[in-house]
């Protein structure tokens, strides 16, 4: 029986599927909870680009792997910068990837990256993994996002989406090296977080 019934088939967007408004209400207040605990083992940090800039997302990581930056460059770490190990990713979000992906194999890195209102992300690409072939999974929480999808070659053509609590994409296969990033988020437009700001996961594959 699958775990996730009756859910809206996806919108195809320059090759990335786009499931709005997957997870219901009551399934984004447990998610967002799951969140919170993640938080409360591995705290959120400001990556520091290898220029010396602190990024304006804030993040943190689950998962055998977790993402991090500092003057060394962008990589994946096996320990938070404090030193511990993450935190496992929970069932809640595993059930989602097998739901979504359920030809992939098992995600090793959930990147949790918290919005506040002011917060960006450049157009970037992700292809820091090991196997290009897994998909990449990412599920919004909280306020509204403007992501923009752009092209596998930097400064090709763009085109632009908002993202909203509960939503969920997929960016496999030829879409799985497209650049993309979050334009701004709508403060306010979400009352599911403890105050203005968006919760971004990040599934991926690593090794």
């Amino acid at each position: 029986m699958p775990e996730f019934p009756d859910r809206p088939f996806p919108q195809r967007i320059r090759g990335l599927l786009h499931y709005p408004g997957w997870l219901s209400s009551d399934e984004q207040r447990a998610l967002a909870e799951d969140v919170r605990q993640i938080a409360a083992r591995a705290p959120l940090f400001s990556p520091i680009t290898p220029s010396g800039k602190a990024m304006s997302v804030r993040m943190t990581s689950a998962g055998r792997f977790g993402w991090t930056a500092d003057g060394q460059g962008y990589r994946y770490a096996p320990t938070h910068p404090s030193g511990q190990p993450w935190p496992a990713i929970p069932e809640s979000v595993l059930a989602i990837w097998r739901a979504v992906v359920p030809e992939a194999r098992a995600p090793e890195s959930c990147l949790v990256n918290f919005y506040g209102p002011e917060a960006r992300m450049g157009l970037h690409q992700d292809r820091d993994e090991r196997d290009l072939s897994q998909p990449v999974v990412s599920i919004s929480l909280g306020d509204d996002a403007l992501f923009r999808i752009g092209s596998e070659t930097r400064g090709g053509p763009s085109q632009s989406l908002w993202l909203r609590s509960g939503d969920v994409l997929v960016m496999g296969g030829e879409a799985r090296l497209l650049h993309h990033g979050i334009d701004r988020i709508a403060p306010g437009s979400s009352m599911l977080l403890r105050g203005p700001g968006r919760i971004n996961l990040t599934l991926r594959v690593v090794s």
